[in-house]
């Protein structure tokens, strides 16, 4: 039973998450790039980004008020 001719993106949301915290940092290599671009669903990406952003902010937060207060 394989599916030649379906869509190849099988990736799980945790794949997602890790592709986006590995591109907030820039340290993507090409090979994984492509594997990822060929795997992941758009739809986990964009909301393992949002998820990402969000927590940043929440930690940038935390770290101003730990300073100012």
């Amino acid at each position: 039973m394989s599916d030649n001719g379906s869509s190849p993106r099988k990736s799980s949301f945790g794949q997602s998450m890790r592709a986006v915290f590995w591109s907030f940092f820039g340290v993507r290599k090409r090979r994984d790039l492509e594997a990822d671009a060929a795997q992941l669903n758009p739809l986990h990406v964009v909301a393992a980004a949002l998820i990402g952003a969000a927590v940043f902010i929440g930690v940038l937060i935390l770290v101003v008020r730990a300073v100012v207060g």
